[in-house]
Parts: structure tokens; sequence; C-alpha cells
């Protein structure tokens, strides 16, 4: 049996980071490990799901895109603190880069990203800082230490170009003087997209449909739903709960 949802992007986060809450690899990080959490939008509603209140999710920003003429700091100033939880507690002044150094096999870092390539499993990270930014500094204790690196993304970011080939692109140092390439840094970890989402939490599984829409929905994905009736009325009530999600607006001054 089949049925079609619509999700805005806020919906879909909302939507993911509930996924994400739920993986058993975060709870038992949660309970008995660390858990660092990147800062980023996507990052900002898992933060919410795991503390179990509400935080200024336009400060919990790094890089953001916005339409021509809007100042960076409409969002936020991308100031709040990283979150790094020690057994579900967190702990003041911590930073996800200091964090990674203490990290290993049980523990969990969340990092968002800006494209994916969900055919390969590959996420990519625009990056502008010219030390590489926070992916620069834990992406390899991640490997190295085995920590698990949980990418939550959105499929409005799937990108039609194989993400080996766009970075190699945008490294390329002959750039126009007026539209300079940032470059884009590919990772790979355990994606978790409305796909991975509606499945765990409502045992169906999920499809790419369509994308798109105006006032307010833009970047919105249409999925369709493929399960039996009682998994698709779980999906269902589910994504009437998500209905009231608000999309992401400016930082309260």
């Amino acid at each position: 049996m089949h049925a079609s949802i619509v999700l805005t992007v806020a919906q879909s986060k909302r939507l993911i980071a509930k996924a994400v809450a739920q993986l058993p690899v975060v709870k038992r990080a949660f309970a008995k490990g660390i858990i660092a959490i990147g800062r980023g939008t996507t990052n900002g509603y898992v933060a919410e799901e795991l503390l179990g209140h509400a935080i200024l999710k336009g400060e919990y920003v790094a890089g953001r895109t916005l339409p021509p003429g809007m100042p960076p700091e409409w969002l936020g100033t991308g100031q709040q603190p990283d979150l790094v939880l020690v057994q579900g507690k967190p702990q003041q002044g911590a930073t996800m880069l200091d964090a990674v150094k203490e990290m290993g096999p049980g523990d969990v870092c969340l990092k968002g990203g800006n494209a994916l390539d969900y055919a390969h499993g590959v996420v990519g990270v625009l990056i502008a800082h010219p030390a590489g930014g926070t992916v620069g500094g834990i992406y390899g204790a991640c490997v190295s230490r085995k920590i698990s690196l949980i990418l939550p993304i959105g499929l409005e970011k799937v990108v039609p170009d194989d993400l080996m080939t766009l970075s190699r692109l945008s490294r390329d140092p002959e750039v126009h003087p007026e539209a300079p390439v940032t470059s884009l840094y590919p990772i790979t970890g355990q994606i978790v997209t409305e796909i991975e989402a509606l499945r765990l939490l409502c045992g169906v599984d999920a499809r790419l449909l369509g994308a798109g829409g105006v006032a307010g929905a833009e970047g919105a994905v249409w999925l369709l739903l493929d399960g039996p009736k009682d998994a698709l009325d779980r999906a269902l009530t589910l994504w009437r709960s998500l209905w009231d999600e608000p999309n992401l607006q400016a930082t309260p001054k």
C-alpha cells in the first residue's frame, strides 16, 4: 500500500531530529558516553530533541544561506557554544574540537552538510575557514578513533553530480574574482535523511517523489511511502504532528 506526504524544510529537520535521537548508538552514548553536536540548523533540532527543551536554533548555526540583501546576522550570530553531552549532561565551555580528543568507540559526533550524494553515501560540507572549520578538525579524529559520525541531512540537499568530482572542481584556484568558489569537503558516516527517519520511526519505506514549493514551502519534499496500512497509519500520524512546525525565523533580539 502507498501514501504520499509533503514536508517543508523545517518539518523535515524536526522529523530527522526525532529519528536521530532514537538511533541505538545515540541512545547508548546519551546514557553512557559522549555526544558532540556540531553547529548547524538541522543539528539545532537534534539538540532540542536530546535536551528536551527549545534552544535558539538561529544562534546554533555555522555557515548560512540567505537571500541577497539579507544581513548575515538575521538568523543569529552563530555564537552559541558547541553542545557536548557527557552521559546526557551539557558540559559548560566544552567544544566539539576538544571533545573528539577524549572520545572513542561508542561515542557520537553529529555533523550536518550542504550537499548529499545519496546513491554513494557521501555528504559534502562547504568550508571557507582557512583551517578547514569544524569538519576539518573532527573528521580525521572520528575516523581514527572510530567515533560514530552521524550526518543528519535533508533530501532538499541532494545533488545530481558525484561529490568527489565536485570537490576537486571546487578546489581549483582559478576562480572569477567576483564569484569565488567555496570548497566542498566530502565525508562519510551514518546518513539520516527523511527516508531513514520514516523507516526507523514508522517502519515504512520512503522515496523522493518530487520537490519544491512556494510561500514558505520552498525546498519542500514530496515523499512516496510504501508499507502495510498500520505502518502507513503511524507515518501519517507522525506527519500530522509536524504540521505546526514553524519555519526557522530570525533570532529574537
